[in-house]
C-alpha cells in the first residue's frame, strides 16, 4: 500500500451523527454486520446485473460470494466481495458523505429529548457507519470491476478520512475493521454464525467463513480449515409460507429497507398463469424520510432471481411509494430497461397486481380492528399492546391514498372504502369512513355534506354548515389541501352526491311556512341586496339571503361545480396562474347586523359596513381581507361609534 495519502474532510459535520450512530441508532450492535453484508450483496447485484451485458466484468472469477475473515491475531473483521467495486471518486462520494439525505439539517432540527428517540431517525441512509459500533477504525479498500487501479479508504470516524493508492487482485470490495476490545465476540465462529443467520440468511450470494474443525482423537487429532457457507443463499419470496416465521418476514424487511422497526404489515403473494410473478410487499410502521419524494419507490425488481434494479417506478405507482419490498417476474427478460418497462404489457401487469395486492392488505387491516401487538424489540415479558393497524397507518400514509383517489381511476372505489375523515358526529380524534357516514344518514338526506378549511378548528367553526349542523346532518371536516380535489374525483359515493357547504344552494328541506317566511324576507330585503351588490360589485358575482347560516350575518360561497376558494388559494401558492372569481354573498336576513343594515341612509357608511360584511365573511373561513388596513379603520370607525 502506498505510504502518500490524501486527507479529506467529511462533507458534513458527522462528529454528532456518528456519535448518534454508536450510542442511539441502533439498540443492538450487532447489525452492523447485517448492513455490511447488505452493502455487499448490493455490489454483487449490480456486478451481476451488469455482466449481462458487459460479460468480460467477470473473467476467470465467476462465483460471486461474500467472505468473513476474522484475524484474531491481528484484532480485524474483513468483509470481502467481488462485486462491482469502487472507483477512487465513488469512495469520496460513497464513504465520505454521510449527510447526504439530509441528516445534517435534521440533526439540527432535533432537541435533546427527541435525538434519544430512535423513532425520529429510523432512515439515515448510514448503515456503512454501523461499523464503527463495534470499530476503531475501518479500513476499506476496492477495485473497480474493469479497472487495474486499487483504493483504499481510512477512517477513525474523527471528522476526516484517508485516500491513498492500493494494491488489490481483483475487482470488489475488501471491508477491514479493527475492533474495540469489548467486540471481540466477532473473533468467535459462532456469535459471527448466529448473526449472519439472524439478519442475512435471505441474501442470495453464499456468505463463507472460514472455520476450524477437530478431527480423530488423541494423537491422531487434527485441526483442519474449511470453507463454510453460513446462509441458505435462498430468496425468502420464493419459500412457502408454511416455512417461513413471522421473525423472518421481520428481519427480511430490515435488511431490505434498513429500518429499524419492524414493519406494520406484509403480503406474500405468488400469481400463476399467462404471467408468472413472485413478491414480498411490506407497508412501514413509521413513515420513510423520503416519502415525500415523488420520484421514488421502495420496491426492488428481480428477474428470476437476479436482481434488476432498485426504485422500481414503472411498477409501483407513485401513491404508494411508501411500500417496501421486491417483485420478482418469471416473464420479463433479464436484459429490461426502463424503457423497455415503460411500454410492456407484463410491466401493467405487475404493476396491476402490486396495487390489488396492496388493497387487499390494507382492507384486512381495516377489517381487522384492535390487535394485540408486542413490539419486535421490546424485553421478554414485556405486556402485549393494543393497536388499530389501519389507524396507524391511516395517520402516517393517509395522504398516499387520497393521491390514488385521484390518479388510480381503476382502483377508485376500493381506495375511497378506504379513506377516513373527522366530522361533525363523534369526537375530534375519530376518524369516520364514507360508509359509516351513509349508515347514519337520515331517510330524508340525498348528499353527503362537506366542508373544507385549513385545520380541524377552522373547519368546526365554518359558518357554512351552522343550517346542516343545527338540522343534524353530519358534515365531514376536511383538512388537507388534496381533500376537495378528492371528492371532486369520486363525486358520489353509494349513489350519494358529493356536496359541498360552500358551494351552490344547499336546497335543504324546509316547510311551507319555511319557504313563504324566506320569501318575505328576501322581498323585504330586496333594496339592501341590490346596494350591498352595488358597494361590493368589485368583488362580488351577487348577493343573496342564504339558507346555510343561523348565528352568522354573512359568508362567500362559490357556484356549484366551479373551484372552491380553497383550491384557488392552493394553486397559486404553487405558482399556478389562476383567474380571480367572484363569489356569491349570502346574508342572514334574521341577523341583527342585517337587519340593521335597512336603518342605513347614508351611502358612505352603507358602503363601510357592507364592506365590513365582507371582510368577515373572508375571515370566517380562514382568509386574510383584501386590504387589512382599511377593515381595520372600518373596525375602528364602528367601535367608536357604538
Amino acid at each position: 500500500m502506498s505510504s502518500t495519502a490524501e486527507k479529506h474532510t467529511f462533507q458534513a459535520e458527522v462528529n454528532e451523527v456518528l456519535s448518534l450512530v454508536v450510542n442511539s441508532l441502533y439498540s443492538h450492535r450487532e447489525v452492523f454486520l447485517r448492513e455490511l453484508i447488505s452493502n455487499s450483496a448490493d455490489a454483487l447485484d449490480q456486478l451481476n446485473f451488469r455482466a449481462l451485458t458487459e460479460h468480460e466484468l467477470l473473467g476467470d472469477d465467476t462465483e460471486l460470494r461474500v467472505e468473513l475473515i476474522r484475524d484474531e491475531k491481528a484484532g480485524t473483521l474483513t468483509i470481502r466481495d467481488n462485486g462491482v467495486g469502487m472507483t477512487r471518486d465513488e469512495m469520496i462520494g460513497n464513504l465520505g458523505t454521510i449527510a447526504r439525505s439530509g441528516s445534517k439539517k435534521l440533526m439540527q432540527s432535533l432537541s435533546a429529548e427527541q435525538k434519544k428517540d430512535v423513532s425520529l431517525i429510523g432512515q439515515f441512509g448510514v448503515g456503512f457507519y454501523s461499523a464503527f459500533l463495534v470499530a476503531d477504525s475501518v479500513s476499506v479498500t476496492s477495485r473497480k470491476a474493469g479497472s487495474d487501479e486499487s483504493w483504499n479508504w481510512t477512517s477513525e470516524a474523527k471528522g476526516d478520512f484517508e485516500m491513498r493508492s492500493a494494491e488489490r487482485e481483483g475487482r470488489g470490495t475488501d471491508i477491514v475493521l479493527t475492533l474495540k476490545e469489548d467486540a471481540n465476540e466477532y473473533m468467535q465462529e459462532w456469535p459471527v454464525r448466529e448473526v449472519v443467520r439472524k439478519y442475512s440468511d435471505y441474501v442470495r450470494w453464499p456468505i463463507r467463513m472460514e472455520v476450524e474443525r477437530t478431527t480423530g482423537e488423541g494423537d491422531d487429532q487434527k485441526t483442519e480449515k474449511e470453507s463454510v457457507t453460513l446462509n441458505q443463499a435462498r430468496a425468502l419470496w420464493t419459500r412457502s409460507k408454511s416455512d417461513i416465521e413471522d421473525s423472518d418476514y421481520t428481519e427480511f424487511y430490515k435488511s431490505l429497507s434498513h429500518d429499524w422497526q419492524p414493519p406494520l404489515a406484509w403480503t406474500h403473494f405468488k400469481v400463476e398463469g399467462t404471467h408468472e410473478l413472485a413478491g414480498l410487499l411490506y407497508i412501514p410502521e413509521k413513515a420513510p424520510f423520503d416519502v415525500v419524494d415523488r420520484g421514488k419507490s421502495g420496491v426492488k425488481l428481480f428477474v428470476k432471481r437476479i436482481f434488476i434494479m432498485d426504485d422500481a417506478q414503472e411498477i409501483v405507482p407513485e401513491w404508494l411509494r411508501f411500500m417496501r419490498g421486491v417483485v420478482d417476474s418469471e416473464d420479463l427478460p433479464l436484459n429490461v430497461s426502463r424503457e423497455i418497462l415503460q411500454k410492456d404489457a407484463t410491466t401493467r401487469f405487475i404493476k396491476k397486481q402490486v396495487v390489488g395486492k396492496t388493497l387487499t392488505l390494507l382492507e384486512e387491516l381495516a377489517a381487522e380492528g384492535e390487535t394485540e401487538r408486542v413490539l419486535a424489540d421490546a424485553p421478554e415479558g414485556t405486556e402485549p399492546q393494543k393497536i388499530n393497524r389501519f389507524e396507524t397507518f391511516y395517520a402516517e400514509f393517509g395522504r398516499n391514498l387520497k393521491e390514488g383517489v385521484y390518479h388510480e381511476q381503476d382502483a377508485r372505489e376500493r381506495l375511497a372504502n378506504l379513506l377516513r375523515f373527522h366530522s361533525t358526529n363523534g369526537e375530534d380524534s375519530a376518524l369516520t369512513s364514507f360508509a359509516d357516514y351513509v349508515s347514519r344518514m337520515p331517510e330524508d338526506q340525498k348528499s353527503i355534506y362537506y366542508v373544507s378549511a385549513d385545520s380541524l378548528a377552522g373547519a368546526k367553526a365554518s359558518p357554512h354548515i351552522e343550517a346542516l349542523t343545527k338540522q343534524g346532518n353530519e358534515v365531514l371536516l376536511m383538512t388537507e389541501a388534496i381533500d376537495e380535489w378528492v371528492v371532486d374525483a369520486l363525486r358520489e359515493y353509494d349513489g350519494k352526491q358529493f356536496v359541498s357547504a360552500a358551494k351552490g344552494a344547499l336546497d335543504l328541506p324546509e316547510s311551507d311556512e319555511d319557504k313563504k317566511k324566506k320569501e318575505a324576507l328576501e322581498k323585504e330585503l330586496a333594496p339592501v341586496l341590490e346596494r350591498v351588490q352595488t358597494a361590493l360589485n368589485e368583488y362580488v358575482k351577487t348577493v343573496r339571503v342564504t339558507d346555510r347560516l343561523t348565528d352568522s350575518p354573512a359568508c362567500l360561497v362559490n357556484d356549484e361545480g366551479s373551484m372552491s376558494a380553497r383550491q384557488e388559494k392552493v394553486l397559486r401558492e404553487a405558482g399556478h396562474d389562476v383567474p380571480k372569481q367572484k363569489r356569491i354573498l349570502e346574508l342572514n336576513a334574521g341577523h341583527a347586523v342585517v337587519q340593521k343594515l335597512q336603518g342605513l341612509g347614508d351611502d358612505a357608511q352603507f358602503g363601510d359596513w357592507s364592506a365590513l360584511l365582507y371582510d368577515q365573511a373572508l375571515l370566517a373561513e380562514g382568509t386574510m381581507p383584501i386590504d387589512p388596513a382599511a377593515f381595520s379603520r372600518r373596525l375602528t370607525t364602528l367601535m367608536a361609534n357604538t
